[in-house]
């Protein structure tokens, strides 16, 4: 079960902030853009070649980023629960932005599945499942952010680097661990065979 209802959760800060980083419960916009240029950094060698799936895109903001780098996936797809949101990342990026639960909806097959936030206010279970679904439906890889630190109560979860690098050990070929960019926070690419 949730931490907290996440629909409500993200729907609140919507009303509070708009159509903003804060509206989708980022500190601000420089911090969402920073997860998005590790993100931006590992799949930029595969990129124009591959579908892309955005795994919890709020309103497109990495979609967005990709174009401002000049550099988009062949196909991209944004996935999100919260219909407030896909209409605005339609409206924004011009793109197939669908609802989608990536815990219990059936989910496409793309080269690469991104997730940048969508974890942090999944309960571990949830998180675990998100995890390893997302890395089913892929055919290359799945790289995903994470809040670093101790499990703690609270709206947010939290993880350190060696409980996913066990947890995926039995399933991903090869993992890749990133930290240092921002404090707090670290970026995983679980890649599948003869990426």
């Amino acid at each position: 079960m949730s931490r907290i209802n996440n629909q409500r959760f993200y729907q609140n800060a919507i009303k509070r902030y708009g159509c903003t980083a804060r509206g989708l419960n980022w500190n601000s916009k420089g911090s969402q853009h920073i997860r998005f240029e590790v993100i931006y950094e590992l799949l930029m060698p595969y990129l124009q070649h591959s579908s892309v799936i955005d795994a919890g895109c709020g309103f497109g903001d990495f979609y967005l980023f990709l174009q401002q780098k000049g550099t988009v996936p062949r196909a991209y797809t944004g996935y999100d629960v919260l219909l407030e949101a896909l209409f605005v990342a339609q409206k924004r990026t011009k793109q197939h932005c669908v609802k989608c639960d990536i815990l219990n909806d059936s989910l496409a097959l793309a080269d690469f599945y991104v997730a940048s936030g969508s974890m942090n206010i999944l309960s571990r279970e949830e998180t675990f499942t998100f995890i390893r679904r997302c890395f089913e439906a892929c055919n290359q890889g799945f790289i995903f952010n994470l809040l670093r630190g101790e499990e703690r109560e609270g709206h947010f979860n939290y993880f350190l680097p060696e409980e996913i690098e066990a947890y995926v050990s039995d399933f991903a070929y090869e993992v890749q661990m990133y930290e240092g960019y921002m404090e707090g926070d670290f970026t995983v690419f679980l890649k599948k065979e003869g990426v």
